[in-house]
């Protein structure tokens, strides 16, 4: 599955040229109440506004079983 196929153009500004970015170190995200390594997020941003379109985190599986 490659979850940027139906991503087309800016839902803002219309632009067609998107990048994909990756936020990681201390903007990573933990699961709540582990004691877990955390997971890096991974954006698909607007090369022209700036909007961050969609957002991911890199290993989901880590937040098996930690439903509130």
């Amino acid at each position: 599955m490659n979850k940027y196929n139906d991503i087309k153009e800016c839902p803002k500004c219309g632009e067609k040229e998107l990048g994909v970015g990756i936020q990681n170190g201390y903007a990573a995200i933990f699961p709540k109440g582990t004691m877990s390594f955390g997971a890096n997020i991974e954006h698909i941003i607007c090369t022209e506004c700036g909007l961050l379109i969609e957002t991911y985190v890199m290993k989901p599986d880590k937040f098996k079983n930690t439903m509130f």
